[in-house]
C-alpha cells in the first residue's frame, strides 16, 4: 500500500499490478477498461494529472472533463464501481498550483464490463482483454467472499499483536495508531452489534499465535537422500524441520532454511577465482515458496505447506486448487490472488518482487541456466510445483554435459571481464568426473589454512589416502598448487593465477 497522498511518491511509483498513471487527456471509455481491470483483479490506484515520465500537468482547467472522468465507474462500467477519490495538491510542471486525482478501486466480488460489455483484468500494468471463457471462470471464481476476510471464530483484538502493527505503520508511513490503523484499513477489523469481527488475514499477518487459530499455515521442510521419497525401514529422510508463526517471519525463516539446502556447483573460473552456481536460479525456488504462501488455500485447515527438497529435484505442494481464471496452460500470463491483502503485505517487504509476473520469469531463469521448465500439476486439492536439474535427468540419471552446463553459465557470469592474455584453468579429460568439484574444495581449504594436514583434507573431503595423493599429484602437474619445503614440515601452496605459465 502506498501513500497516495504523497505527490513525489505518485511520480515515481512503478506502474504495475495495482498502480497506474494517466494524462488528464485520458478519455473515459480508456479510463473504465483501466477500472474495470483493477476491479477484477486485485484492486488498485489509478493517477490522473501524471504523465507517464512522471511530469505533472494536473487536472485544473476543464471541470467538463474532470466531471466527465468522476463518472466513469458509474456511468461507464457495468455493473458500477465503487471508488474512492481524493484530490492531491500539486506544483504542475508550468510552476502553478494545481491538482491531481487518485482514484482507489477495491478488488471486488463482482464481474464488471465496460459499456462495449467486454470485461478486463489486470496483468502488471497492462488490462488485458478477457475471452468468453476467461470471462467465465472468473465469475465463478468470484462466487464468494475472500476467506482471508471471513471473521475468525474467538478472535478478538487481544489476539492481535499491536506493537508488531505500530512497527508496520512506521514502514509506511501511516500516521496513526496501530489500533485506528486495524480498525481502518481493509477490514480487518469490523464492529458487527457493538462485537469486534477479527478477520483470517488480521490473525495471519499480524496475530501474536497465528497457529492458535490456524494450526496447519505453516512450511514443513523436508530433505531427502536421493531422488525420490521412500517409507517405512528405508525411509530416507535427512531434514524435517516446520516453521510457524505470523506470514512474514514465518516465510523469511523458510526461505533462509532453505537456502542452507540448495545445492550449489564450484569450480575455478576464467580468473582463477571461484565461481558457485546454485543448482537452481534464487529467484525461483524462493518465488514458490512466496507463492505458496500467499496463494493457499487458509480454508483448508487440514495440511501444511509442503518444501521437498531432494538430489535431483525440488518440489512445492500448496494447499487449494489454483484461483480464478489461473490453469495450468496459462499460468506464465494469468494472474490472480486468491489472498489480495496477504499478496499486497508480502510486496511492501519485497517478498513478493514480480507482481503478476514471477512464474514466467522462473520460466525464463530456469531456461537461461540449462534447467527444465517448471512442471504445474494440480492434484485434488493441492498444487504442486516442481523445479528439476539439469544436472539429472527425470530417472535420476546424471545428464553428459550437465557440469559443463553449470560451469559454462558460472564462466559467462565471472569472465566478461578478464584479460584475453590471462591463461585460463582447464580440467584436463583425464581427470575423473566428480575430481573438479574436489579440486576446488582443496584449493579452498589450502587459502584458507597452508598448513593442513593429509589427514585434516582426507577428512574435509571424504577421500581415501591414495586418491587424494593422486589428485595432489595431478593439481601440481597443472601448475594449480606447488609444494613448498620438505615432504615433512613442508606444506602445499596454491599458485596464482599470473604466475603460472606454461607448466615444467
Amino acid at each position: 500500500m502506498i501513500n497516495t497522498h504523497d505527490i513525489k511518491i505518485l511520480q515515481q511509483q512503478q506502474e504495475g499490478q495495482q498502480f497506474d498513471r494517466k494524462s488528464f487527456r485520458i478519455d473515459a471509455k480508456t479510463l473504465a477498461v483501466i477500472v474495470v481491470a483493477f476491479a477484477n483483479a486485485d484492486g488498485g490506484d489509478v493517477v490522473i494529472g501524471i504523465e507517464d515520465d512522471g511530469r505533472i500537468t494536473g487536472i485544473n482547467g476543464n471541470d467538463d472533463h474532470l466531471n466527465e472522468l468522476l463518472r466513469v465507474p458509474f456511468d461507464f462500467c457495468l455493473p458500477s464501481v465503487p471508488v474512492e477519490v481524493h484530490f492531491v495538491d500539486c506544483i504542475d510542471e508550468g510552476g502553478n498550483a494545481n491538482r491531481v486525482l487518485v482514484m482507489h478501486v477495491e478488488p471486488s466480488m463482482r464481474v464488471h464490463a465496460n459499456q462495449a460489455d467486454d470485461a478486463f483484468y489486470r496483468v502488471g500494468d497492462k488490462s488485458k482483454k478477457l475471452n468468453f471463457e476467461m470471462r467465465m471462470q472468473l465469475f465463478y471464481a468470484k462466487g464468494g467472499r475472500y476467506y482471508e476476510d471471513e471473521p475468525v471464530y474467538g478472535a478478538t483484538i487481544d489476539d492481535i499483536d499491536l506493537d508488531y502493527i505500530a512497527q508496520h505503520c512506521r514502514k509506511i508511513g501511516y500516521a496513526k495508531d496501530a489500533e485506528t490503523y486495524l480498525r481502518t484499513n481493509k477490514g480487518y477489523i469490523t464492529t458487527v452489534n457493538g462485537v469486534d469481527k477479527v478477520s483470517g488475514a488480521a490473525i495471519l499477518l499480524f496475530g501474536k499465535d497465528p497457529q492458535k487459530f490456524f494450526q496447519r499455515a505453516r512450511i514443513r521442510i523436508v530433505r531427502y537422500l536421493g531422488d525420490e521419497e521412500r517409507f517405512g525401514r528405508e525411509m530416507n529422510v535427512v531434514k524435517d524441520v516446520s516453521f510457524e508463526g505470523r506470514i512474514l517471519e514465518m516465510t523469511q525463516k523458510a526461505i533462509a532454511f532453505v537456502d542452507t539446502q540448495i545445492k550449489e556447483y564450484t569450480f575455478l573460473g576464467e580468473d582463477a577465482r571461484f565461481v558457485t552456481i546454485p543448482q537452481y536460479p534464487p529467484f525461483c525456488w524462493t518465488e514458490l515458496i512466496v507463492n505458496a504462501v500467499a496463494h493457499r488455500d487458509y480454508s483448508i485447515l487440514g495440511t501444511d505447506i509442503m518444501v521437498k527438497i531432494f538430489d535431483n529435484h525440488y518440489v512445492v505442494e500448496s494447499p487449494g486448487i489454483l484461483p480464478g481464471m489461473v490453469r495450468i496452460d496459462n499460468i506464465r500470463q494469468m494472474h490472480f490472488s486468491r489472498n489480495p491483502k496477504i499478496v499486497e503485505f508480502m510486496r511492501e517487504y519485497k517478498l513478493v518482487k514480480e507482481f503478476g509476473e514471477g512464474v514466467d520469469r522462473m520460466f525464463r531463469e530456469m531456461a537461461e541456466v540449462g534447467n527444465p521448465a517448471p512442471e504445474y500439476k494440480q492434484v485434488e486439492f493441492m498444487v504442486k510445483v516442481r523445479l528439476n536439474s539439469a544436472l539429472r535427468d527425470e530417472n535420476g540419471t546424471e545428464q553428459k554435459g550437465g557440469q559443463d552446463k553449470i560451469r559454462e553459465k558460472g564462466t559467462q557470469e565471472s569472465g566478461s571481464d578478464q584479460k584475453k592474455d590471462q591463461k585460463s584453468t582447464k580440467w584436463p579429460e583425464k581427470w575423473p568426473e566428480k575430481w573438479p568439484e574436489k579440486v576446488c574444495q582443496i584449493i579452498d581449504a589450502l587459502e584458507k589454512d597452508q598448513t593442513i594436514t593429509i589427514a585434516k583434507l582426507e577428512t574435509l573431503l571424504g577421500l581415501g589416502h591414495t586418491t587424494l595423493k593422486k589428485i595432489l599429484r595431478e593439481m601440481q602437474n597443472e601448475n594449480l598448487i606447488r609444494r613448498v619445503g620438505p615432504d615433512k614440515g613442508g606444506h602445499w601452496e596454491v599458485i596464482a593465477q599470473g604466475e603460472r605459465g606454461e607448466k615444467q
